[in-house]
């Protein structure tokens, strides 16, 4: 018989926006209530962390939190630093820069660390880009793969390419992946020249933002498009 555990505190999963949007249209409205008594938050980036918050509500004293940096930058042992506060039954906030923490994001050794210390870990609802952009994409939802972002090199990135849409072929699976927004013109163009022109294409940029687009077309009426996808966060899928 499995015993009912006790937890002194609580690891909450928060999530943030996807794009320059209003927090009431995009994010649960009883986030704030969720969240309002946290003080210790582990983020990405302080200053979007700080904003965010603000956002949120102006009730936040901003100078009574603490944050711990949780990038890549972040030397492993201080991880285990982070989670201190819990033995005295204090809950910690991990903040995601942008969507859900954990989801092609830092964060996942935070919730390893909160699981092996028996600290209760509570996914709060919110956005994610990646999944926004299968609903919309036309694509086997109930198959499918996360690649996170593909190989900068050139030839190892085709090689990928033509790995992804076979197995997207034999599988009948969804492959999604994603690249640096400055590099998402050139990913673009290597997908249209590498993948066969009956492959079907969804890119999905700016997910939630007013100048949100996402298309699914055959990837030989991607060649008749002309678009630019500079500087704008971007889901591909194939």
């Amino acid at each position: 018989m499995i015993k009912e555990m006790n937890f002194k505190s609580c690891l909450y999963l928060i999530p943030n926006l996807i794009g320059a949007t209003d927090v009431d249209d995009v994010l649960p409205k009883n986030l704030y209530s969720q969240i309002s008594h946290i003080r210790h938050f582990i983020v990405e980036d302080i200053r979007n962390a700080r904003r965010f918050l603000r956002s949120l509500s102006k009730d936040f004293v901003i100078d009574d939190l603490t944050f711990y940096e949780l990038n890549k930058h972040t030397e492993i042992e201080q991880i285990e630093d982070y989670l201190k506060v819990s033995e005295q039954g204090l809950d910690i906030g991990l903040l995601s820069e942008a969507g859900l923490p954990c989801v092609a994001d830092p964060g996942n050794l935070i919730v390893q660390l909160a699981h092996k210390k028996n600290i209760r870990v509570k996914p709060l609802s919110g956005p994610s880009s990646i999944f926004m952009a299968l609903m919309a994409s036309g694509m086997n939802g109930q198959n499918f793969a996360f690649n996170g972002y593909l190989p900068i090199d050139n030839s190892q990135k085709i090689s990928k390419i033509k790995s992804l849409e076979a197995r997207s072929r034999k599988e009948n699976q969804s492959q999604i992946f994603m690249d640096t927004p400055f590099r998402n013109d050139k990913l673009l163009s290597d997908l249209l020249s590498t993948l066969n022109p009956e492959t079907y294409l969804c890119v999905a940029s700016n997910i939630s933002c007013e100048d949100e687009m996402i298309i699914r077309k055959k990837v030989a009426d991607w060649k008749k498009i002309n678009i630019s996808l500079n500087k704008k966060p971007c889901i591909f899928i194939i």
